[in-house]
């Protein structure tokens, strides 16, 4: 009977150390997932220009994807000018360049952008 008690304690020890260390580890466990979910959002705001932000586009003619730069760095080659809701409407002749965003839940959306 001592020796089912001892299995059991040492059981529930490693099981409780795991928890423990899952949770307080900087290294990995808990700690690794938030990090990964946040360094994800932080990619994600970097392909989601706001008016007034300066692009660059990679594979401007075929799946375009902008990312946001510094205006005065020397990879801005566009600025985010106006986002038009919807698809029907097309970017004015004072802009350079438009991206059409289709979403599954229907948001659809034009950025226009404007040269640097």
């Amino acid at each position: 009977m001592l020796k089912a008690a001892v299995v059991v304690l040492a059981i529930l020890g490693g099981l409780a150390y795991y928890v423990w260390d899952y949770n307080t580890s900087p290294t990995g466990g808990k700690a690794k997932a938030e990090a990964s979910a946040s360094a994800a959002a932080e990619e994600a705001k970097t392909h989601d220009p706001e008016v007034g932000d300066c692009v660059k586009v990679a594979d401007p003619n075929g799946e375009p994807l902008p990312t946001v730069v510094d205006c005065g760095s020397p990879e801005a080659e566009y600025k985010t000018g106006e986002l038009l809701p919807g698809t029907e409407l097309e970017c004015g002749s004072k802009y350079d360049y438009g991206i059409q965003y289709h979403n599954s839940r229907g948001i659809d959306y034009t950025l226009c952008f404007t040269k640097v």
